[in-house]
């Protein structure tokens, strides 16, 4: 939240979320980190609806001059876990990650966990690079890492159950629903959006800025090697959790 309100205070408002600029100074872009020595610059140009505002990137067609200074591309892709897109994107990861956080961090160990939430950051990005290495659209918040969270939550406690908030038109109501159908279903959502954005014009795997391939490859590191950093043989099932659905 702190970075979040940092973030803003270059431009951009609290609900809106940062501007343009932010993003790409401070995002990590994959067209970057794979043309070592390149950067990208949001420029503005006229197009027959108007002025519009671009991203631009060394060694680029057409594209000449030197952007102005900005942070070294492997600092964006640690300041990228730290940003977010608006209000609403910082509060939505913020709700999974303390319904879910602390159950694993109690499995593990905090400086473990801290070390397994930052590792999953990375390879969620990396999963998203490898997949559209030519996107020139700065890569932002902690999704990835605590989709790395989602995947270790669901190996340690696959008999865990959550009470989810259910919205039936003017109707709220609480169901009690297994964590492994929960988020299962909300990773076969990201593989099933992720394959749409492939097949799309774009072929680049996301969807009105979501990078569906960051969420699928934190999830699957989750996964993978959550067991590796258990200090305990079987960990005590958790309590119930809220979310909304």
């Amino acid at each position: 939240m702190i970075a979040y309100l940092l973030e803003i205070r270059h431009g951009g408002s609290f609900f809106g979320g940062p501007s343009a600029s932010v993003d790409v100074h401070y995002g990590a872009i994959p067209y970057e980190l794979t043309h070592p020595g390149k950067h990208c610059e949001l420029i503005s140009q006229q197009t027959l609806a108007g002025v519009e505002e671009t991203v631009a990137c060394q060694g680029q067609a057409g594209v000449t001059g030197t952007p102005a200074p900005q942070p070294a591309t492997l600092e964006t892709v640690v300041t990228a876990m730290f940003l977010h897109g608006s209000f609403l994107h910082i509060f939505g990861n913020m709700i999974f990650l303390a319904i879910f956080g602390p159950t694993v961090e109690d499995a593990i160990g905090r400086g473990r966990f801290l070390a397994f939430y930052l590792v999953g950051g990375l390879v969620a990005l990396a999963a998203q690079v490898a997949v559209d290495p030519g996107s020139t659209g700065p890569t932002l918040g902690a999704s990835g890492a605590i989709a790395a969270v989602l995947g270790g939550y669901i190996l340690l406690y696959p008999r865990a159950r959550v009470l989810t908030l259910v919205f039936i038109v003017f109707f709220v109501t609480i169901i009690e629903v297994p964590a492994v159908l929960l988020l299962g279903f909300w990773f076969a959502e990201q593989v099933f959006l992720g394959l749409e954005g492939l097949a799309g014009a774009g072929g680049i795997g996301s969807s009105e800025g979501v990078a569906y391939f960051a969420h699928i490859g934190g999830f699957a590191f989750g996964l993978l090697v959550i067991r590796l950093l258990v200090r305990r043989a079987k960990p005590d099932p958790p309590s119930h959790a809220m979310i909304p659905a």
